[in-house]
């Protein structure tokens, strides 16, 4: 295992605090559950904007995502407007792709001032160093996957997707997505203990560097659990069901519950 990606260190103002939240799947299962649950998003927003020093969104926002050149996925505009808003203001957004939104290129850069990160990174927030990212690929097993995301993060099936029409490419994609994801939702709900694949990564890596504190989604389990003396693994959990997130206030990290 190589040395993670670094990102510069973030200096967090007194009274800030710093952000978690991944698996939202904005357009699963239903349009009309889904718009309830991206305006519950957007009033979370609006209520950590009010200390946030940064927010960092951690993959799987979309249940597909997929810019074509001049055109981008329909929908979610309360979300991107509400992102523009707080980036416009200067809270700075930081956004890992997941296994979901893979293909997300350089509209959220361009047109929101988002940076997209398509791989764990360690960044030293204050005093403490975190290692962040979605999670998807990481740790032992889940081989089916792996071998799957390479065929998809290819340039080639980037390019070949691209050529179908978005009527039929996205409906398309989005059939995919659904299905993969009701496929595996009883493995997504259960806890494996000290063979949960992320753990295992954890550990593996805090014997070769140090983190204080290891953020990840994928696993859509709300989770706080020990990797080694000093340092803990969190999974922010998802939107459909717990509405779960996390918050750094400059010495700990905690999970909380918007509107539970």
């Amino acid at each position: 295992m190589t040395r993670p990606l670094q990102l510069p260190d973030l200096t967090l103002p007194p009274g800030r605090k710093v952000y978690f939240a991944s698996d939202f799947h904005l357009g699963a299962p239903d349009a009309a559950s889904s718009a309830a649950r991206e305006r519950r998003i957007v009033r979370w927003l609006d209520t950590v904007a009010q200390d946030a020093g940064a927010i960092y969104l951690l993959g799987d926002i979309f249940d597909f995502w997929f810019e074509y050149r001049h055109a981008v996925p329909r929908g979610f505009i309360r979300l991107q407007g509400k992102l523009a808003e707080l980036t416009d203001a200067g809270l700075p957004v930081t956004f890992f792709t997941g296994n979901h939104d893979m293909w997300m290129f350089d509209y959220f850069t361009k047109e929101l001032n988002i940076p997209i990160l398509r791989h764990p990174v360690s960044q030293r927030i204050g005093n403490q160093l975190f290692h962040i990212g979605h999670g998807d690929g990481l740790g032992p097993k889940d081989y089916t996957y792996k071998a799957l995301k390479r065929v998809f993060a290819s340039p080639l099936s980037q390019w070949l997707f691209a050529r179908l029409h978005p009527n039929f490419g996205i409906g398309l994609a989005n059939k995919w997505s659904r299905r993969s994801r009701i496929q595996n939702a009883a493995a997504d709900e259960k806890y494996f203990g000290e063979d949960e694949w992320l753990l295992v990564y954890c550990r593996e890596l805090e014997q070769r560097h140090h983190h204080d504190y290891y953020v990840f989604g994928h696993r859509h389990l709300p989770l706080n659990v020990p990797v080694a003396p000093g340092s803990r693994y969190l999974n922010l959990g998802e939107w459909v069901n717990y509405c779960s997130y996390a918050v750094y206030d400059g010495h700990y990290l905690a999970l909380r519950h918007f509107e539970q």
